[in-house]
């Protein structure tokens, strides 16, 4: 954890009452964010998100395999986060691994939707290749590399910047085979699909220091939270997902307000973030 002196956290508390935080920003204001696409070649889709000094890469591996006979008209999508030891302190030892199992669980809950796949963010019927016979799994892995707070939202747009970086191989299945064998299936070396991400939502995470709540906080102003929400909104302004950590209760008229500033703060995120993806990619293709 963050070690403050009573002072610097009095100091942090006033600046948040405030609206003045000790970083200069206002309450509902994002650090600036930068984003590099196609950092790793070997994958079929990566970024790079930086907030501050908040630091993480997000990777797609696109795999073909069998959709569960519970839902054969939807692929697979796994995310699976890891915390470098030498981002943050507290990552050493047991650390790490408990903070990776909660951001790996969030995004899937925020990004995935429920168990039935209702409201989910990335939509898992684009990658049924044959229903109930072939589909794409999607391998999603997220690395924090420097941690400064804010790690879901950072993490979020870096997955949301890697899947707009993916190209899936384009697939073309034998006519010939029977409805009751596995078809054979070519892969093409040349073509590939983009993903569509503008149904992706961005989250958004609202936390309460004090009588008030702030997006982006750094880990010195996490320090100090009571609570935190986070919320994945999409374009439209649809809530995809939500989750909640700190000890501290909310009341459900809190939570309500949360969401509608949520909304609010998402649409300024969503923009800024698809003029860095745009800004990325073109910078890539140059390269």
């Amino acid at each position: 954890m963050v070690g403050l002196s009573v002072g610097e956290k009095h100091f942090i508390q006033g600046g948040i009452a405030q609206d003045l935080r000790s970083d200069g920003r206002k309450r509902l204001t994002y650090r600036p964010i930068y984003v590099e696409t196609g950092v790793i070649p070997q994958a079929h889709g990566s970024a790079r998100v930086r907030l501050g000094a908040t630091d993480v890469i997000a990777s797609v591996k696109a795999e073909l395999g069998k959709p569960s006979a519970l839902q054969p008209d939807k692929g697979n999508i796994a995310i699976y986060v890891d915390c470098s030891p030498t981002a943050a302190p507290m990552f050493e030892g047991r650390g790490a691994e408990e903070l990776s199992t909660e951001l790996s669980v969030a995004l899937q809950r925020c990004l995935l939707g429920g168990k039935s796949g209702a409201g989910a963010g990335i939509d898992p019927t684009s990658l049924v290749v044959v229903e109930g016979k072939v589909c794409w799994d999607l391998y999603i892995d997220g690395l924090v590399i420097s941690s400064d707070g804010n790690l879901l939202d950072a993490l979020a747009a870096a997955i949301k910047a890697a899947l707009s970086n993916t190209g899936i191989p384009k697939v073309d299945v034998a006519a010939d085979a029977t409805s009751d064998e596995q078809p054979e299936v070519n892969i093409s070396d040349e073509e590939f699909l983009q993903f569509d991400t503008s149904g992706i939502p961005v989250i958004v995470t609202l936390t309460k220091v004090g009588r008030h709540y702030i997006v982006d906080a750094t880990s010195e102003e996490e320090s100090q939270m009571s609570s935190a929400v986070s919320i994945s909104v999409n374009r439209k302004g649809h809530i995809c997902g939500l989750t909640k950590r700190g000890g501290v209760g909310l009341d459900p008229s809190i939570i309500l307000d949360m969401i509608s500033v949520a909304k609010h703060v998402s649409e300024q995120l969503i923009n800024k973030l698809d003029s860095e993806i745009a800004a990325a990619e073109a910078s890539e293709e140059e390269s």
